[in-house]
């Protein structure tokens, strides 16, 4: 056994986490980026291990390409806490990196010694195998027993493109499976691993939702799997930040289902993998795959502000073919054409079009002092690579993450380059009517469409990356051709701005619908505010959606509401997220109230952005009747947002928050409940009912019944954790979870060795026995004696909740400060094991 394995790791994932990091520290990048290893981080993997939703008495799990563990232990970690935990447990784990396998084995035996505590029988199987290559030859020889079938999967792949000649894609295609990545490749193989019924939980790039590269792998995984839920994060660089990941992820839980099995599938959202503000929204199997997409698209729609956008993009029904045009990708593929590139114009070169030389709509050629050539030989050798002269409607096929649109359309007019054909280069696409331009209108009416914010927001919803293929956009529906030219008769010659684009594209083709609210506004709201926080200095962390709806609704501005109308409501979070819902279709779980309090509105007052109860400075900051309101120098200087006058008022505000931020500082300060330590020194508490308690708790209860004690931990209403003696947890071989819901107050009772800990009940119960389990899981491994007890300001507060209060605690009443109620159990006032 390693020494890693003796260290003292509270947690199965937080030792999986120190070899994760240690991993990335002693690997170089390039060994990673040849296996395609991006590691799980610790709060993704507990995020997947709850989405498994059926017990069994014997668990048979696969974590195939398991690095060092990490998603092998969050699933032991969870089926531990299972009400009723299996009998028998086994993991078979696949590792190929000889490097992360002694790693991967430490992990997996302290899994064994959780289970063990718990009572269930583990094995775990670690094979130092390439999965693919011993997962195909298992199914190719038919030696696979479905009977011995996996009954939960949980898996990160290795992301990484295999070659049509390489050994992993003839071993696919010896098992009927034809793809392009690693990643599907697993996904592929571990679905028939799976049992009837079996779960698969899994993280993975989102691109195989959409494009031809994937089609083939669609198809077959939805005839096998039926999708239970989908899980998309907002921000692409979070879910691995630590390895500057910016592919867009999913994480998704499907059930082996012959047919596809129907039914419905819940679609949530969050910022990050910290984010505990989740959206939900519950689609059928046919809103997510359509029947009569012969591409199996998956259209991820995750509020009802995205089911607006595919409502008003489900009233076009035109078909490319309908329109008599065609989309090609661009034929120049500049490597292989360079004898016919020419950086000057010469007798016989024509037009070259890269993607540099889009300009607000059109196209700017030639681009001086460019890098690459701005033209090409019109020769016998380059004839095939060259289109004739005419109009074309010209799409990025990438675009760069900075673009505020996924589709970036522009036309080329040959009347600006007087040149008889004209090549585009192969990052481009171009629409054409039978190898020619389109006439004036039409290309006018069609860029127009693409490039509106309607048809941007229902592209990200099956597109989740920054390519757009061919295939996309031929599995688009388009306006008709007579919608589309008389569309482009309005634009003209003009270049119009989003907004104004925008306006025309709804009055001209949308003027007859009146069954969905223009969901179009509310987006640019949501995107105004984030900016508007980003401008105002708030971090990344600020700068997401759920920040953003929670400055309008304090600002009470609605998508169709100008800034500078922005007013100063009270309002508590409940109220904001009611507002959410109402005017935004977004609609978070009922429990991350808390989440939103903790991770914005704290954030806002700090900064001084809003005040809390301006009505009653004096009510506890975290009474329900707590409301918050924008501070008055912050109202004046959003209601200019977009306006002239912003850069000017911001750069005076931002000279001035700072003295703002000490006034509302000390205003808070003013109303704090000082509170003297046993030994001596003084800590203050937010104004609050609890912390009152908790004031009583510190100067009359330890005294009493803890003498000589020391006060580890207190929380506070305002901050979580207010006193926080990590040290002397650490000695006591405990390792506080972040996400734990740790009592009001621990005290370390230093010559009994027992770890006192004290929840403060004013308006949340008291330890029951639900409250008890979660304690002890919370502190497992102390070495000191656990005791629980519920403390009340009164004996009426006492009454209200006793029938709770779980046998083997202890009650403290503060109006009977020096007496104890002790609730039958093995001893009084006296600890039990961790």
């Amino acid at each position: 056994m390693s020494t890693i394995l003796q260290k003292g790791f509270a947690t199965l994932t937080e030792r999986a986490d120190f070899f994760r990091l240690d991993v990335t520290r002693k690997l170089d990048a390039g060994r990673r980026v040849k296996w395609g290893q991006f590691l799980t981080p610790p709060a993704v993997a507990h995020f997947m291990a709850s989405f498994f939703q059926r017990p069994l008495p014997q668990v048979r799990v696969l974590d195939a390409g398991a690095g060092v563990g990490t998603l092998s232990a969050a699933f032991v970690a969870e089926v531990c806490r299972w009400p009723l935990p299996p009998t028998e447990l086994s993991v078979t784990a696949y590792e190929i990196d000889s490097a992360l396998t002694d790693y991967l084995s430490d992990t997996l035996e302290a899994c064994r010694v959780e289970c063990e505590r718990v009572g269930i029988n583990f094995t775990a199987d670690v094979r130092q195998q390439d999965f693919i290559k011993f997962g195909t030859e298992l199914l190719a020889a038919g030696a696979f027993d479905e009977r011995g079938a996996y009954t939960h999967a949980i898996l990160n792949p290795p992301y990484r493109k295999i070659n049509s000649g390489s050994d992993a894609r003839r071993q696919m295609r010896s098992v009927g499976v034809e793809t392009s990545n690693l990643y599907t490749a697993f996904l592929s193989v571990v679905t028939r691993l799976l049992e009837p019924a079996g779960e698969l939980v899994a993280i993975t790039p989102r691109s195989f939702c959409n494009g031809p590269y994937f089609k083939a792998f669609r198809q077959s995984f939805l005839a096998a799997m039926t999708f239970r839920r989908i899980h998309l994060f907002g921000a692409r660089n979070l879910a691995f930040g630590d390895d500057d990941v910016l592919q867009e992820n999913i994480i998704f839980h499907a059930v082996k289902q012959a047919g596809g099995g129907g039914g419905s599938v819940i679609i949530s959202a969050s910022s990050d993998p910290d984010d505990e503000a989740v959206t939900i929204r519950e689609v059928t199997s046919e809103q997510l795959v359509q029947p009569d997409d012969s591409d199996a698209f998956i259209r991820i729609v995750s509020d009802e502000l995205g089911s607006r956008v595919a409502a008003r993009m489900g009233l076009f029904t035109a078909t490319l073919a309908d329109l008599g045009l065609t989309v090609s990708t661009g034929r120049v593929v500049d490597f292989r054409a360079t004898g016919h590139l020419r950086r000057e114009r010469a007798d016989g070169a024509v037009p070259l079009i890269y993607p540099h030389h889009f300009c607000d709509g059109s196209i700017c050629h030639p681009k001086p002092h460019s890098k690459k050539s701005n033209w090409i030989a019109d020769a016998p050798g380059s004839a095939d690579l060259l289109v004739p002269s005419g109009v074309y409607v010209l799409v990025k096929r990438f675009s760069a993450k900075e673009e505020p649109r996924r589709v970036v359309a522009a036309i080329y007019d040959p009347e600006r380059t007087r040149a008889p054909r004209v090549g585009f280069e192969n990052h481009l696409n171009y629409f054409h009517e039978a190898g020619k331009g389109l006439i004036d209108d039409l290309a006018k009416g069609l860029a127009a469409f693409l490039n509106s914010s309607l048809l941007d927001a229902y592209f990200r919803q099956f597109n989740g990356h920054t390519q757009v293929n061919a295939t996309d956009l031929r599995s688009l529906k388009y306006p008709s051709r007579s919608e589309l030219e008389a569309l482009g008769a309005r634009v003209g010659d003009q270049f119009h701005d989003q907004d104004a684009l925008d306006q025309l594209i709804t009055s001209q083709l949308l003027h007859m619908n009146t069954d969905t609210s223009d969901p179009i506004p509310a987006k640019k709201r949501i995107d105004e505010a984030a900016r508007a926080l980003k401008a105002l200095g708030f971090p990344a962390a600020q700068q997401n959606e759920r920040s953003a709806l929670t400055l309008l609704a304090l600002l009470d501005v609605r998508p169709e509401t100008p800034w500078a109308e922005a007013s100063a409501p009270l309002r508590g979070v409940t109220q904001m997220m009611d507002f959410f819902a109402e005017h935004y279709g977004k609609q978070y779980k009922p429990n991350t109230r808390e989440s939103v309090r903790r991770q914005t509105v704290h954030q806002f007052l700090d900064a001084g952005l809003i005040v809390a109860n301006p009505d009653k400075p004096s009510r506890p900051i975290n009474s329900g009747k707590t409301v918050y309101q924008i501070e008055a120098a912050a109202l004046a200087v959003l209601s200019v947002f977009g306006s002239d006058e912003w850069e000017e008022k911001l750069r005076t505000y931002l000279a001035t928050v700072e003295t703002l931020q000490e006034k509302y500082a000390q205003s808070r300060q003013m109303n704090r409940i000082p509170i003297t330590m046993p030994g001596g020194q003084t800590l203050t508490l937010s104004a609050g009912g609890q912390n009152i308690l908790i004031a009583k708790i510190i100067e009359d209860f330890c005294p009493s019944f803890t003498p000589g004690g020391r006060v580890i931990y207190v929380g506070d209403a305002d901050e979580k954790w207010a006193i926080f003696d990590q040290e002397i947890f650490a000695e006591l071989g405990v390792s506080v979870d972040a996400h734990g819901k740790m009592p009001d107050v621990v005290v370390h009772h230093v010559e009994k060795h027992w770890l006192v800990l004290i929840e403060a009940v004013t308006s949340h119960g008291p330890i029951n026995p639900k409250r008890r389990e979660e304690l002890k899981a919370l502190f497992r491994g102390s070495k000191a004696g656990l005791v629980y007890v519920t403390a009340f300001l009164d004996r009426r507060t006492l009454l209200k909740y006793l029938g709770e209060i779980s046998w083997e605690t202890e009650v403290w009443v503060a109006e009977a400060a020096t007496h104890m109620i002790h609730f039958n159990g093995e001893r009084f006032l006296g600890p039990y094991e961790a």
